[in-house]
């Protein structure tokens, strides 16, 4: 792992060459953790990680995929009190953000089309492959999910996926939104899908 603070930027970047989530998503996780001052969090996150509590985080910059999940468990225990739903809920707040700086990602009342257009952007979150189209017609979609992390952490991160994507196809007028997972990486299956429906 190859650390560097950037000279002038304040930005601290970190960078793991197996698996990095690009700052844009990294940031949130960085706020919502600052904001959260109830928490000792030089207690329950590991010396590596506090660094980037510190710095500013770049937009376009790479961080290491293990801070990430740190960060997520911490946030997923002290914030949302183990509740899943709250992460699902969060995953649909996100896409406020998401459209406030790529506001041409919806196409109004084309589910399919901006359901395509928002998992190619979701894919430059990260420099391996997480996210997979396998299937996309009018009404329904077969995404396939791996952040190749801990259980827990990756039944969280799927679930906020999947508030994040229930929320598009709402911003695109699509009716009778549907979501569930077909196969789940945290019970034992070999992978993770997560099958969308709607009208």
């Amino acid at each position: 792992m190859d650390g560097a603070t950037h000279a002038g930027s304040g930005a601290v970047s970190c960078v793991d060459v197996s698996r990095n989530v690009r700052g844009s998503l990294f940031v949130d996780y960085v706020r919502l953790i600052r904001s959260t001052k109830h928490v000792d969090w030089d207690r329950h996150l590991e010396e590596e990680d506090l660094a980037f509590l510190e710095g500013r985080i770049d937009d376009a910059q790479w961080y290491p995929m293990t801070t990430f999940e740190r960060f997520g468990l911490g946030i997923l225990h002290w914030v949302a009190q183990g509740s899943v739903a709250m992460v699902h809920e969060w995953g649909r707040h996100q896409v406020d953000a998401m459209l406030r700086l790529h506001p041409g990602l919806i196409e109004p009342e084309d589910a399919r089309e901006s359901l395509m257009r928002v998992a190619v952007h979701r894919r430059g979150f990260f420099d391996y492959e997480v996210l997979t189209v396998r299937e996309v017609t009018d009404g329904h979609a077969l995404l396939g999910l791996s952040y190749q992390m801990g259980d827990v952490a990756e039944l969280a991160a799927c679930m906020q996926t999947m508030g994040a994507f229930r929320e598009l196809l709402d911003r695109a007028y699509a009716l009778s939104v549907e979501a569930h997972f077909t196969s789940r990486r945290w019970e034992g299956d070999k992978t993770t899908t997560l099958e969308l429906t709607w009208k």
